[in-house]
């Protein structure tokens, strides 16, 4: 819900420049950033149940931030001042309940169904956007910004109750290897991961501003066709990384997302740019799965938390980049240009998959 109203917000209502818009996205990252290592080794120390409930507590919190940030609206540094906490503190949360809902997932369903506990975690998170970008939107026009952040309370309070509902899962009582080990061993894939994350991060901070600037109706609805295909390729092609290994479906991924930006670079239209995005989403979608799959292979049993913590932080590193980067183009060059830089970061992931990649294992296990 905040992706698509956070940045015409921030840039429209409180007067602050393009590069304070997508610092204002990107923060969130900072923290997400700042606090996967943390959440990877409680979640493996002492339970990925502990570590999503705490997640979401702060997401709680976030909303009612978030919430104060919109009644503050006529003092406008106040109202930036609040609105960026409460991105740290969303941040943060969302570290939490991403790194702690997978490996509870993977803890319950078994390390050969880790493809499948990976990509519907990514389901669960980006139909949400799909779902809560034209929500956003929708309670911004008709009952104000302070509506998203109260929505977001009652959401994430439910979420919470339904979460207290499972069970819990075992920890291992062997210690999880040192912090620099695990990076060492994950950051080829999580690089490729980020690199592939420019792209996401472009579109999510900058896409209604890029629309506003052509005075195009409905840009949540290219966020919402992002995120719709993000979910459908989930859905139809995950079983790819279990058959053909991580490293081919990445760099496939990456190809696709790279075309679908350079439509949204070229786009002369609304039909356009939503193709565009549509196209990127896909092409996104199994990144994440597909080269998560071959970080968390490289680690014993009882790091997985923390591995895929670690892996998971280079995609927060991407977008708190993404936004201020992006930002100082749009500056300097317009609009269609950032998406030109994140179709390179794209390419530049495919060669850097090309050099690191291994032989893998096919994963025998029932898609």
């Amino acid at each position: 819900m905040q992706l698509a109203v956070v940045p015409s917000f921030v840039h429209l209502t409180l007067h602050f420049s393009a590069v304070i818009a997508g610092l204002a996205v990107s923060v969130q990252y900072v923290a997400t950033l700042a606090s996967r290592p943390f959440a990877g080794h409680t979640s493996d120390t002492r339970g990925a149940k502990r570590a999503t409930a705490s997640g979401l507590c702060s997401i709680i919190a976030s909303g009612a931030l978030f919430t104060i940030a919109a009644f503050l609206r006529h003092d406008a540094l106040a109202s930036l001042l609040a609105l960026c906490l409460s991105r740290l503190v969303l941040g943060f949360g969302e570290s939490w309940v991403a790194t702690g809902g997978a490996l509870w997932g993977i803890a319950r369903m078994g390390e050969s169904q880790q493809a499948k506990v990976i990509s519907w975690n990514g389901v669960g998170s980006y139909g949400g956007m799909a779902v809560g970008a034209p929500v956003g939107v929708l309670l911004e026009n008709h009952y104000g910004l302070g509506a998203v952040g109260m929505v977001s309370i009652v959401i994430s309070a439910a979420a919470a109750v339904w979460a207290a509902t499972i069970p819990r899962v075992a920890t291992y009582r062997k210690p999880p290897l040192a912090f620099a080990k695990v990076l060492k061993k994950v950051t080829g894939e999580g690089i490729g991961l980020g690199l592939g994350g420019i792209g996401f991060g472009t579109i999510a901070a900058f896409i209604t501003l890029f629309y506003a600037s052509r005075n195009w109706p409905d840009a949540s609805l290219s966020l919402t066709l992002f995120g719709a295909a993000f979910v459908v390729a989930r859905l139809g092609f995950a079983w790819t990384v279990t058959k053909w290994g991580g490293y081919p479906v990445a760099m496939v991924s990456l190809a696709v997302e790279c075309a679908g930006l350079l439509v949204l670079w070229l786009a002369p239209a609304p039909l356009a740019a939503r193709i565009g995005a549509t196209i990127a989403g896909f092409g996104f979608s199994l990144v994440f799965p597909a080269l998560g799959v071959e970080a968390v292979r490289k680690v014993p049993v009882e790091s997985r938390g923390s591995a895929l913590a670690i892996y998971t932080a280079f995609i927060d590193l991407s977008m708190g980049v993404a936004g201020p980067l992006a930002g100082a183009i749009v500056s300097a060059a317009g609009y269609p240009p950032i998406f030109l830089f994140a179709a390179a970061a794209a390419v530049l992931g495919i060669a850097l998959l090309l050099k690191i990649r291994q032989p893998s294992a096919t994963l025998h296990t029932t898609a």
